[in-house]
């Protein structure tokens, strides 16, 4: 029995009575569970032989009528969504960057029965710094969606433990690179140096081991964009 089969299976099984009335919209799960398998199929990245991430992050839009009609149910739809496409994922032997999130979203351009997919490959981050060092840094590093603070020495990143900030992207080696920092009474200074990383790393879109960092600037390493910070009294 395919994904999809056994998706429908799991679904009929919960349909009944109103759920059963809503799910008739011109939008069916079952379109939305293919489209979302397609996206991991469209959009794989090799980072070895045996070894292929796929995005976690997935937005599926819809029209203002299909919505209305799903929204009761997203929560359980949500959920069988999400574990037809860890089943696929392991099928086709699939990495996702970090746990699979699935939303759905309203777009006043379609029309009833039609949607689309949005993805992004978005990891999960975990870092070392205690709340009373974030509150004082006068620099930071964001990174999906989380900010964290950038103080002297520096901070180490990577998907081992032993890094200071954990991004949990198949792409980045375990100690992967790590930011530098200097304070003065004239400003602070931001480096960035690879660590010999399998993939390296790209600055500003431009692939380099090392260089100076300004507010703004944006570190790629894996799919994992770091976009540096600093405080408007702050010059670097």
């Amino acid at each position: 029995m395919s994904g999809l089969a056994k998706f429908e299976q799991r679904l009929e099984a919960m349909v009944s009575g109103a759920f059963a009335r809503a799910f008739r919209s011109a939008v069916q799960p079952v379109e939305i569970a293919a489209a979302l398998q397609r996206e991991c199929d469209n959009n794989t990245q090799i980072l070895s032989r045996q070894r292929r991430m796929v995005p976690n992050d997935f937005h599926v839009e819809l029209s203002q009528p299909d919505t209305d009609r799903l929204s009761p149910y997203d929560s359980a739809l949500i959920k069988e969504l999400t574990l037809q496409l860890q089943e696929h994922a392991e099928n086709q032997s699939y990495l996702f960057a970090g746990p699979v999130t699935i939303a759905f979203e309203t777009a006043d351009d379609l029309t009833i029965g039609r949607f689309r997919v949005r993805s992004q490959a978005h990891a999960s981050v975990v870092s070392n710094a205690t709340h009373t060092q974030v509150r004082r840094a006068r620099a930071f590093v964001e990174v999906n969606g989380t900010r964290h603070p950038l103080q002297p020495p520096g901070l180490v990143v990577g998907r081992g433990t032993e890094a200071d900030l954990r991004i949990n992207d198949p792409g980045v080696s375990r100690r992967h690179v790590e930011f530098t920092v200097e304070e003065s009474d004239g400003g602070i200074g931001i480096g960035v140096q690879d660590l010999g990383s399998t993939n390296g790393m790209l600055v500003d879109g431009h692939r380099i081991t090392s260089t100076r960092l300004q507010d703004g600037s944006e570190v790629k390493i894996g799919r994992t964009t770091l976009t540096v910070r600093v405080e408007e009294d702050a010059d670097v």
